[in-house]
């Protein structure tokens, strides 16, 4: 798997970029078919915002969230990506199934 993170409006440490992988990892353990993973994070006044793109095999998934504190916000997304990977492998597990 593939991360791409970028930031506008923030400098991407080290730390950030830790963290957002090892979130990211963990993803991988509901849904192993995720090509890449496209993280942007963003600063507005006093919001922290993180949006994702997750390419998967027949779908691409998005979600973004938006909190005081980026690790709060980073944690949120990835709540929301794994809610979403795991409604996207049942659906394809369906599918094969003939449902």
């Amino acid at each position: 798997m593939q991360a791409i993170i970028s930031g506008h409006h923030i400098e991407i440490t080290d730390a950030l970029r830790d963290i957002i992988n090892s979130k990211l990892e963990k993803l991988e353990r509901h849904f192993d078919q995720i090509s890449s993973i496209n993280v942007i994070l963003n600063v507005e006044k006093q919001r922290q915002i993180v949006e994702a793109t997750v390419h998967v095999a027949g779908a691409d998934l998005v979600a973004n969230a938006s909190h005081d504190d980026m690790y709060t916000a980073i944690d949120q997304l990835t709540a929301k990506l794994d809610r979403q990977l795991i409604k996207h492998k049942e659906k394809s597990l369906a599918r094969e199934q003939g449902h």
